[in-house]
């Protein structure tokens, strides 16, 4: 049969062989997807790719996961950890971006990608979208409500500062409020552009919040500025992290980044946005010439207030003096009825005079007259009746007081007690002695009984001169010891 086959047909086999003169090796699953990566990797080691973003995901071990589509094709990326840190945006489904990196195989699944090392946003309308797709979001939150926003305070004391302490900005933040009203600056210095800008910015504010009410460095109003730029030099302040870090501070905040026609993120969240670093200034302090000013018309206001009825008071007395009848007017009837009256008392007094002098020499003192005068008396005294028993009452009621007194006198006599076994003592001026200590203090004692006095002497008296001795001693008890030995 063998004879009969084609040479094709004598190449078949169950076998591999190889073929005499046959160059084509048999490579390896591994082998091949060695050489595919490296033959990747060698043409396409540096390439930039345009596309939109999507299946964004960052794994917990911070490494970036997405793929990069146009209208035809999708292509696989993946940025390490290193370069996600990098990023000065956040990564997001929809976002047309620029990829920059190397593109490589990934054997396990027979597939190629792109290690990305760069990303940027495809052009500024990218940015843009990107920018109102946050806003949306975080506005969606309420992070924006101006049901939220705080009023400034009318003169903070001490005025935080966000800012950059190298730049014109606080600069002028400065030279404005020592022209309007001096106050106390705290300026927390921070990146404002480029790597790591957001986090300092956010850190700021949250750093203003978290200093102690009491401690006197906490200001009462933080001041977020920035100058002017693109909307790239600006996007520090439209990052989420900032955001929220305004939204959730403690202190009332005004944003100033950028200059009028600039608006990020961070004017939205603040409690008032000031269209330069130099207006947030005016916004934070008034001018202290002004509330002099206001100070000194409120203080003539309050005099004009406090004299105004001071001089209503003087204009109606004046209007009500000028009504009242003359001091002369109502003096005068008064005066004319005093002019009469003294008049009539004059002539009442002689013609008193001399009703008296025409009696009295009318008048006869005779002895008829005496004897008349003297037998009324008489008479008058015979008629009166003195009943002796009104004589006898007055005299018992008398009697009867007197009687009440003797006994309160008796019951308060000292020596009334004597009879019933008591003895008073006396001191040498005869002064009743009611306590021992009195009695230790005296040289001399005196004891009354009921039926006489004893003469005593108490323990480490000294002896009693004669002349101080008591000269009443009982006989019967010559040498008496002493009564308290």
């Amino acid at each position: 049969m063998a004879d009969y086959l084609s040479d094709d047909e004598t190449d078949r086999g169950l076998v591999a062989r190889e073929a005499d003169g046959d160059n084509a090796q048999a490579y390896s699953i591994s082998e091949i997807s060695n050489l595919l990566k490296r033959t990747v990797e060698d043409r396409f080691g540096f390439v930039r790719l345009r596309g939109e973003l999507s299946g964004v995901k960052r794994a917990a071990s911070g490494h970036l996961y997405c793929a990069l589509k146009d209208e035809k094709a999708v292509i696989d990326g993946v940025m390490w950890r290193g370069n996600t840190q990098r990023l000065p945006f956040k990564p997001e489904d929809g976002l047309e971006v620029v990829a920059t990196g190397k593109l490589t195989t990934y054997p396990g699944r027979s597939k190629y990608q792109i290690v990305i090392e760069r990303m940027e946003l495809a052009g500024e309308g990218a940015l843009l979208a990107l920018l109102e797709r946050t806003r949306a979001r975080l506005a969606a939150e309420g992070l924006f409500d101006e049901g939220r926003k705080r009023a400034l305070p009318f003169l903070p004391r001490t005025i935080g500062v966000v800012t950059s302490p190298t730049g014109a900005v606080i600069r002028d933040i400065l030279h404005r409020l020592a022209d309007r009203f001096p106050s106390r600056v705290i300026v927390w210095p921070v990146l404002v552009q480029g790597q790591g800008a957001a986090e300092q910015v956010a850190g700021a504010v949250q750093g203003f919040s978290g200093i102690d009410a009491g401690d006197p460095n906490r200001p009462d109003l933080v001041i977020v500025a920035r100058g002017g730029g693109s909307i790239e030099d600006l996007w520090s302040f439209n990052e989420e992290i900032v955001v929220r870090a305004i939204a959730g501070s403690t202190i009332p905040t005004i944003s100033a980044v950028g200059h009028e026609t600039d608006t990020t993120l961070a004017d939205f969240a603040a409690d008032v946005r000031a269209p330069t670093p130099t207006a947030a200034a005016e916004r934070a302090v008034p001018v202290r010439a002004d509330l002099a000013a206001m100070l000194a018309d409120l203080g003539h206001r309050q005099r004009q207030c406090a004299a105004r009825p001071v001089a209503l008071g003087r204009e109606r007395l004046e209007a009500r003096v000028q009504r009242m009848p003359k001091l002369e007017a109502l003096l005068q009837p008064k005066a004319q009825r005093l002019d009469e009256a003294g008049e009539r008392l004059k002539r009442g007094l002689l013609d008193r005079a001399a009703s008296g002098r025409q009696k009295l020499g009318e008048l006869r003192l005779t002895p008829a007259v005496l004897h008349r005068n003297l037998r009324d008396a008489g008479r008058d005294l015979a008629a009166l009746r003195l009943a002796p028993t009104l004589v006898e009452r007055r005299i018992s009621d008398s009697r009867e007081r007197l009687a009440g007194t003797v006994r309160v006198m008796r019951s308060l006599d000292p020596d009334a007690v004597l009879a019933r076994g008591y003895v008073r003592v006396t001191g040498a001026d005869g002064r009743t002695l009611t306590d021992r200590t009195a009695a230790g203090k005296e040289a001399a004692l005196t004891l009354k009984f009921r039926d006489g006095d004893l003469a005593a002497v108490p323990v480490g008296a000294p002896a009693a001169s004669p002349a101080k001795r008591p000269k009443r001693q009982s006989a019967a008890s010559p040498g008496q010891e002493d009564l308290f030995g």
